[in-house]
């Protein structure tokens, strides 16, 4: 049990720090060559720091646990809404002011409902995984549609403020490299480390992917989101968790289900997708705000949404113990 725990505690270091490097590095070559701020925001950044729940679930699906795939996914965005905007409002309120960013949380809506939908029937199949995929390319190409039709945005000042082009392109394509190998070597020795730990304790490789997998690979997006909030960069904070969550949902367990489809447990649905689909309402009521003025997630807020998380991860704990 040790190594394996070391392997976790090792992997999941590895991951934050490569996570970090990749998104930083990917975004200041994209300025170099010219990409607009908003689309290297939507894209790069929000999508980008899935990097790590892509490579987990991909490894994990290759080794025959879609559990821990399926896992990682639901409960890095229910992590992704409940702890880390959580934990940032209660820094500062999260003031909403990008028009792209409000159109989105109704899209992650459509999506989840969509994903859910998919693993009624108790399995994720190949054509289904496929279709995700399909979509997820879809969205790809509004995303760059829409950033290349949006000049003036709040979400694109903050990019310009936060990536500069003073750092030498070739330092940024060094660290984008670098943190992508090692967002594959971290990945896989994180993935070994809770395959082993849930044989030995006997535990459903779900929860593994829901509790200790689906925090780890989060770590990027809470520590990026919380420079961001205190930066007074909110639309980063509030991207970076939108995107992470529609690559999640769509490209995560698309691509896993294309390597292995999987038969899917009734909790996944009943439990973890409608705790899913809740929280995402939940974000959407609170970005919600009258004509002409601006939504906010205050402290209150990000209170409620810190509780959700302990009293989901709480009860997920209580089953195994």
């Amino acid at each position: 049990m040790i190594i394996p725990i070391l392997a976790i505690l090792v992997g999941l270091a590895l991951l934050v720090w490569s996570a970090d490097k990749f998104v930083g590095g990917a975004a200041i070559t994209a300025r170099h060559f010219g990409m607009a701020p908003l689309l290297i925001g939507m894209v790069i950044v929000g999508f980008g720091t899935s990097a790590p729940e892509l490579v987990v679930s991909a490894m994990a699906a290759i080794d025959g646990n879609p559990g821990i795939a399926l896992g990682n996914a639901f409960g890095s965005n229910i992590g992704n809404i409940t702890l880390i905007l959580g934990v940032t409002a209660l820094m500062g309120a999260i003031v909403v002011q990008s028009q792209i960013l409000k159109k989105e949380v109704p899209l992650l809506i459509g999506i989840t409902l969509l994903s859910l939908a998919l693993i009624f029937d108790g399995e994720l199949t190949r054509s289904d995984s496929i279709a995700m995929l399909v979509l997820f390319g879809v969205l790809i190409s509004w995303t760059i549609w829409t950033g290349t039709r949006s000049k003036n945005d709040a979400l694109s000042d903050e990019v310009v403020e936060e990536y500069s082009v003073d750092e030498p392109l070739k330092k940024s394509v060094f660290w984008l490299v670098t943190g992508l190998v090692l967002l594959i070597v971290s990945s896989r020795v994180l993935v070994w480390g809770a395959e082993e730990i849930a044989r030995a304790l006997g535990v459903n490789d779900l929860i593994v992917g829901l509790t200790i997998v689906a925090l780890g690979t989060s770590l990027p997006e809470l520590a990026t989101s919380i420079i961001a909030a205190r930066k007074g960069e909110h639309d980063i904070a509030l991207g970076n968790v939108l995107g992470s969550n529609l690559f999640n949902t769509l490209a995560v367990v698309g691509l896993a289900g294309v390597i292995a489809p999987m038969q899917v447990p009734s909790e996944a649905f009943w439990r973890d997708g409608l705790i899913m689909l809740g929280v995402t309402l939940l974000l959407w009521m609170f970005c919600f705000a009258p004509r002409g003025k601006l939504g906010q997630i205050q402290r209150w807020k990000g209170a409620l949404f810190v509780a959700i998380f302990i009293g989901y991860t709480g009860y997920l704990i209580s089953t195994v113990v």
